[in-house]
């Protein structure tokens, strides 16, 4: 009789090492490995400085955001406990599976065809569902000299938002607010929009869908990495846990026409833009909310104001400037009067008179909130001002 062969025989009887096997490293991190180290790092902060991150720079804010965000994740916080030295996620309740569980756990294997109708969709993810896994799913990493420059650029905005010359804003409109050439933060990660190719827009879209354009995006993460995702998923993100960061003042003056395509090497400064802000102690006046006048002069600002209040078109008093904008040729005219147009429902409507008694209607002042004012002032140099119109009732500015 033969001898019975066992398993043991088998592996044993392997000349050629057919059955030798090592395990493959991967250097690719999951998704679980990149939140583990997400994790660790707000770990690292509370080591060095024995507290949590707070919001005194734009590190901490993102530390800050990114533990608020775990927090009310009850998947994520229970993939972190193990790791949670510092008791940051409070009790989360670990489930240990028995066999028994896992042979239960999925009871639908064993449902009848009825109950697994192709009919009955259960599992398609809803369109933020969507738009949180393209903006995840996408990303590349850069090579490192290719990333520099945009390293700097990221130092750069950091230090600026530091120094108080840029801002954190709520992200509210993804038409208003998502345009190229941006800084955004995502879940405590700073971004760069660097350009939108857009495929679809106003000329091949039905009327219903006409502003909802969408295409593929180039966008740079501050970690290194990059992402081609579409336009408004990004935009959804963004609105659902992100920021806007605004520009400087500087860069506002430097750039104002110039990303209008406006200025050439041979043109030459003409005058300011500004917006002020009145100190009259009229009750007529005082008692009037966001009231400013949006003006064009010739020499500096500073110096144009100096006599205000002798002037009617100061309203006969002290004026506070506001902000300045630096403008070429003859430009800043069209400027001015476009945003008169744009602003005209809210123009100032009364009447002042001079020590002669003659009646004087000061045509330049409007009340508008003054963030709502440079928010116009930047879609005109993004363009997208011709879609849009003031809401005077609810002070915004809307979809035409």
């Amino acid at each position: 009789m033969s001898k019975k062969i066992t398993i043991d025989d088998i592996f044993n009887d392997d000349d050629f090492g057919l059955l030798d096997s090592k395990p493959q490293i991967s250097n690719i991190k999951s998704e679980e490995d990149r939140l583990i180290e997400s994790f660790e790092e707000i770990n690292a902060f509370i080591d060095k400085n024995n507290r949590e991150p707070g919001t005194s720079s734009m590190s901490e804010y993102g530390l800050s955001a990114k533990l608020k965000a775990l927090r009310q994740d009850d998947a994520k916080k229970k993939i972190l406990k193990p790791f949670d030295r510092h008791d940051l996620l409070g009790y989360v309740e670990i489930v240990t599976l028995t066999i028994d569980d896992i042979l239960n756990e999925n009871d639908d294997l064993l449902n009848t065809a009825e109950e697994l109708s192709i009919f009955k969709f259960k599992h398609i993810p809803n369109p933020d569902e969507k738009a949180e896994a393209d903006f995840v799913a996408q990303r590349k990493p850069l090579k490192e000299k290719d990333f520099k420059p945009y390293e700097a650029m990221f130092q750069n905005v950091h230090q600026e938002i530091k120094e108080g010359k840029r801002k954190l804003l709520p992200f509210k409109d993804l038409e208003k607010h998502l345009q190229k050439g941006q800084f955004y933060v995502a879940d405590g990660i700073m971004l760069y929009l660097e350009d939108v190719i857009f495929e679809r827009d106003d000329t091949n879209l039905s009327q219903e869908t006409s502003r909802r354009k969408d295409g593929r995006t180039r966008t740079v993460f501050e970690n290194g990495t990059y992402s081609n995702m579409l336009y408004r998923s990004l935009g959804k993100q963004l609105q659902n846990n992100g920021k806007l960061v605004t520009n400087t003042h500087a860069y506002a003056q430097n750039e104002l026409f110039v990303n209008a395509n406006l200025v050439r090497d041979e043109d030459i400064q003409t005058g300011w833009i500004y917006i002020l802000k009145s100190k009259s102690t009229d009750p007529k006046i005082s008692a009037i909310k966001d009231l400013y006048k949006i003006g064009f002069s010739g020499t500096p600002v500073d110096e144009r104001i100096r006599n205000a209040k002798n002037e009617a078109t100061y309203l006969f008093a002290e004026v506070q400037k506001m902000a300045s904008y630096s403008c070429y040729n003859r430009n800043a005219d069209k400027l001015e009067q476009l945003l008169h147009r744009f602003f005209a429902s809210s123009c100032l409507n009364l009447d002042l008179f001079d020590e002669k008694g003659q009646r004087i209607t000061p045509r330049e002042w409007f009340v508008v909130p003054f963030e709502i004012i440079e928010e116009a002032i930047q879609m005109i140099l993004n363009e997208s001002i011709i879609n849009f119109r003031y809401d005077n009732v609810n002070k915004k500015i809307v979809a035409k």
